[in-house]
């Protein structure tokens, strides 16, 4: 749940996934639909699926324990290297080092090296690592080093506990660090909304691939050219700007779907929920 999403907005979540999925064995026999409705609001649903398809492949290939060694971890759905250092050592107490985007930084200015790559950062990680006696609160310690005093705006050496050691002391530049520049790509949505006092509003699955995949929505048409009139919503995603149009539909929808009376217990994108919160008559 962290990856990507704030720990303020994870913190309640994570309790209340609990009391949705208490064990593996809940969460691998729940239907997708429904992990999906547990992590509506934390974005990148993509994890959620992943959750979902570890907990089954824990269930049907490890009798529902969960593995403890760095390669087994590896070969479950959805976590790479850095995510399962993280787990074998928060969990087994293995050294195996964390290289997340914090602990990168840190050892690029660590070592005086900024312009890096993660082939070279893993040997030094696993160096540290080997040394620290204490993995777990060692990989704890760099995320957080670089989340706080070692961030990528400002570089507090004069607070910073290991200041001594680092390379880069009291000479960082963070404007002049390398960062990558994520190119975002705006796309224009007509959504179709077709409403019935009775039968509720008409949703549509998302395909299984792509953006918001899986979710429920009204039916949506990608439109080859801004329309005039202002989008209902902007919704941004981390590579994409979506500028949603509303379209009242007085017709019958067509294509595979269903009606509902309430959104209770489909999982529905954040950008859709704001966007029907402006528009009269909808179900919630």
């Amino acid at each position: 749940m962290l990856q990507q999403t704030q720990v303020k907005t994870v913190l309640p979540r994570y309790t209340a996934w609990f009391e949705c999925f208490p064990r593996i064995e809940t969460l691998a026999d729940a239907e997708l639909d429904d992990v999906l409705k547990a992590w509506e609001g934390l974005g990148y649903y993509r994890r959620a699926r992943f959750i979902h398809q570890a907990a089954q492949a824990i269930v049907s290939l490890h009798g529902g324990s969960f593995p403890n060694d760095l390669e087994t971890i590896i070969s479950l759905p959805g976590i790479g290297r850095s995510t399962a250092g993280a787990i074998a050592s928060f969990c087994f107490d293995a050294n195996t080092p964390v290289l997340d985007a914090n602990v990168k930084r840190v050892l690029k200015r660590w070592h005086a090296l900024p312009d890096a790559s993660d082939k070279i950062l893993w040997p030094l990680a696993q160096q540290a690592i080997d040394t620290s006696a204490q993995p777990a609160s060692w990989n704890q310690t760099m995320m957080e080093l670089g989340a706080t005093l070692c961030s990528a705006r400002k570089a507090d050496c004069d607070h910073c506990p290991v200041h001594q050691y680092c390379k880069s002391a009291f000479q960082v530049e963070p404007a002049k660090e390398t960062r990558k520049k994520v190119a975002v790509l705006d796309l224009h949505w007509q959504v179709d909304l077709h409403l019935d006092q009775t039968k509720g509003i008409w949703l549509t699955q998302r395909p299984a691939s792509g953006i918001w995949a899986g979710l429920w929505t009204p039916p949506i048409t990608e439109l080859s050219l801004a329309p005039e009139n202002q989008p209902d919503h902007i919704h941004l995603l981390t590579h994409r700007r979506l500028h949603l149009y509303a379209q009242a539909q007085s017709d019958q929808p067509l294509g595979e779907g269903i009606w509902v009376n309430s959104l209770a217990k489909h999982a529905l994108p954040t950008g859709i929920h704001q966007l029907l919160k402006r528009i009269d008559h909808v179900p919630r």
